[in-house]
């Protein structure tokens, strides 16, 4: 009899896509390797059967190098760390050199733990070994645990998603989830609430719709660069207003009905380009903090969505510390709203924190799974208010004038690794569609190189669509790029600089994570990943810091699970395999904090070039006293709700979200890069709109704040043509 993921994967519970993925996956070791020498490859097979799994040294280390054979990275690496494939060679050396081949299994184990501590003498001086340890256990645990035998032993079902899950509270389980004997049953039935089916419900105009073309010689009204959460909405704005708008992104457009329940399947979803990461809290890039793709971000974010507070805008007159900002919460309400009913955003109404609304959520909260439960149980023991959190995905069918029918949320718990039911409001099935139907041209694939600028004023733009050199001219350029390729092109090209302050200001989100196993079943796959959420910790009272946080309750998927938990506790072997195996039985609850802007954080350019020939970015991050002394009182807050919960095991992850600053907006020229409007103080035709702009990071997740910026920016611009 075949096993139960067997069973799984040929079943209707399962799309194609997925199925493809999995069986694609390589479980057989090629002839020969393609990066490593043959000697190299054999001692890195024996390291990683230490490291991960004994039967799967050379599979892991397979992967690997493919990977590097390919010049491919993960998106980021540490600053002080050689490029991938040179740090791997000379980790290697080290252990070949440390008689690693005349060991038995305990002593290599052990000689593991040196090198993870930096007491591993044949490694080079002033190594980062635990920066280097944790960046390798990281890529270790995740091909670990995507292969399907280890998935089979920690009873994950959640690739099997078809049909959506209904049953998502502690201690359920739906037929084709197996049991503690790995039993299934493949009676199927669809979710009860709603329809759910993309075919049924699919925006218009998402993919290979006909549109309008504008030649590169053309001299277009609008020339958007980025199309994520900044791009978006005000593209859809100035084409609806009649204007000539040509957007290039640099990634691909896709079909969302083609993506994978698999996430190594989904990683052409993140900016994978090297970014150089230093400082002491040294940032996480690729599949922590970047997107890229038609959509970007928003097609790999949680869909998350607090709004900020009108306070949030007043941190310096407040607190003494930071910045104000020079645009009002009572100027971005109207905003916040419309973007709220325009993508469909699921919330409480009313919201228990924050001031009194006008206008509401346009649909009820979405369900609550296993994993918001245990935080609510622990909320409640120690006296903290939670409730169902604001996300835009769509508890039930949603239409809307220029997109049409979106299905509502199947409870698939995939949305940071791609929605394939259209059901999470990315930017790809709202904004996108709305543009194309007022005649907007959407050209991927396109990566910017240079901005060209004549007489005072952006002229176009230079980039490169498939490898060939192109141009388009313009009248007025938008970057919308995000926090890091923003400041990366306009220091590329010395643009709108005189104050000295892009790249300056660079901050993240401190959001620390505590995880927990439960006697009780989680199956952390399921629902909505963030479906709780307190604001009791936003401004609270005889705190010794400025700012406050929010509390989120997590459900996750197993590989970003095993990759962070190896990151952050470095275990390897028998003491990871264990830990991953209880996989079903994990919650977790993170923070997301104030972040102050500093002068040591920023954004530069590097020396080091990439497969483009332009120069990386990199980035310097160390937080202040005021982020420790947030961090630790937010690990004493979590701590105390998931003991409360009945939690085991316990572990916490340092870990900074999102990508802020480095092109920020004021009313001082000498200060700041764009004004409130997000036009740059110097060159009049050319405007930023994503989170780069932000004076300050606010205690909440930015997309909406972006996007409702966005559309601000976008009237703005008309109101003063």
């Amino acid at each position: 009899m075949s096993s139960y993921f067997d069973q799984l994967l040929q079943s209707p519970a399962t799309t194609q896509p997925t199925r493809d993925a999995i069986e694609k996956r390589p479980m057989a070791v090629p002839a020969s390797p393609k990066f490593f020498s043959a000697d190299e490859f054999e001692l890195f097979s024996q390291i990683c059967a230490r490291l991960g799994a004994p039967d799967l040294g050379a599979v892991i280390a397979a992967e690997f190098d493919e990977r590097l054979a390919k010049g491919k990275g993960n998106g980021w690496r540490f600053a002080e760390l050689p490029e991938d494939g040179a740090a791997m060679c000379i980790f290697i050396g080290a252990l070949r050199d440390a008689e690693w081949e005349n060991l038995d299994d305990e002593a290599r184990d052990e000689l593991l733990k040196k090198a993870r501590a930096g007491e591993l003498q044949t490694l080079p001086d002033g190594w980062a070994a635990q920066r280097f340890f944790g960046d390798l256990m990281a890529e270790v645990a995740e091909i670990y645990m995507s292969q399907p035998a280890t998935q089979e032993g920690a009873k994950y079902a959640g690739f099997a998603d078809k049909p959506g899950w209904s049953e998502i509270k502690l201690n359920e389980k739906q037929p084709r989830e197996p049991d503690a004997n790995g039993v299934i049953s493949l009676e199927l039935k669809p979710l009860d609430f709603g329809k759910t089916e993309w075919e049924n419900f699919a925006p218009a105009g998402v993919v290979n719709t006909p549109m309008q073309r504008f030649s590169g010689d053309e001299e277009v009204d609008v020339l958007v660069i980025g199309l994520g959460a900044g791009g978006g909405p005000l593209l859809a704005r100035l084409a609806k207003a009649g204007l000539k708008c040509v957007a290039l992104e640099a990634g691909e457009w896709h079909d969302p009905r083609d993506f994978a329940t698999d996430e190594r399947a989904q990683n052409f979803l993140f900016w994978l380009d090297e970014r150089l990461s230093a400082g002491k809290n040294a940032v996480a890039f690729g599949a922590n903090n970047s997107g890229i793709g038609v959509g970007g971000s928003t097609l790999h974010y949680t869909a998350y969505t607090p709004r900020p507070f009108p306070e949030d805008f007043r941190l310096r007159t407040d607190f003494g510390v930071g910045n104000d900002w020079p645009v009002k919460y009572s100027e971005l309400e109207p905003y916040l709203s419309e973007v709220e009913w325009f993508i469909g955003v699921s919330g409480p109404s009313p919201y228990p924190w924050g001031p009194p609304r006008a206008k509401g959520y346009p649909m009820p909260p979405l369900p609550v799974n296993a994993a918001g439960q245990i935080m609510a149980k622990g909320c409640d023991a120690i006296g903290l208010k939670s409730s169902p959190a604001p996300n835009a995905a769509l508890s039930a069918p949603y239409y809307v004038e220029g997109v049409g029918w979106r299905a509502a949320c199947s409870n698939r718990g995939f949305c940071q690794a791609g929605c394939s039911t259209g059901a999470k409001s990315s930017v790809d099935v709202t904004y996108i569609p709305l543009a194309l139907g007022h005649g907007a041209e959407i050209r991927p694939n396109c990566y910017v190189t240079a901005i060209e600028k004549k007489n005072g004023i952006v002229i176009g733009v230079v980039y490169q669509e498939n490898g060939e050199e192109k141009r388009q001219k313009c009248k007025n350029l938008f970057l919308c790029a995000g926090a890091i390729e923003t400041p990366r092109l306009l220091l590329l090209d010395d643009l709108g600089n005189s104050s000295g302050q892009i790249g300056k200001n660079f901050m993240a989100h401190p959001g620390m994570q505590l995880w927990a196993t439960f006697d009780d079943e989680i199956r952390p796959y399921k629902g909505i990943p963030g479906a709780l959420i307190s604001q009791d910790t936003h401004r609270m009272k005889g705190v010794d810091f400025a700012g406050g946080y929010l509390l989120q309750s997590i459900g996750v998927m197993p590989v970003t699970y095993a990759s962070q938990y190896a990151r952050g506790e470095q275990k390897f072997g028998a003491e990871l395999r264990a830990h991953l195996s209880q996989y079903n039985h994990v919650a977790g609850i993170n923070i997301l904090g104030d972040c102050l802007p500093y002068e040591h954080n920023h954004l530069e350019l590097s020396d080091e070039l990439d497969e483009r020939g332009v120069r990386k970015p990199r980035l310097t991050f160390t937080i202040g006293e005021n982020e420790k002394k947030m961090e630790a009182h937010a690990l004493k807050t979590m701590t105390e709700i998931f003991e409360a919960a009945g939690a085991k095991d316990m572990w916490h992850f340092q870990r900074h979200a999102h990508v802020i600053g480095t092109a920020m907006m004021g009313t001082d020229a000498s200060k700041s890069v764009v004004n409130p409007d997000g036009r740059s103080h110097e060159i009049p035709n050319l405007y930023i709109s994503d989170n780069s702009t932000f004076p300050t990071a606010l205690d909440v997740n930015p997309a909406l704040t972006i996007m409702a910026l966005s559309l601000r920016t976008a009237d703005r611009f008309l109101a003063n043509r």
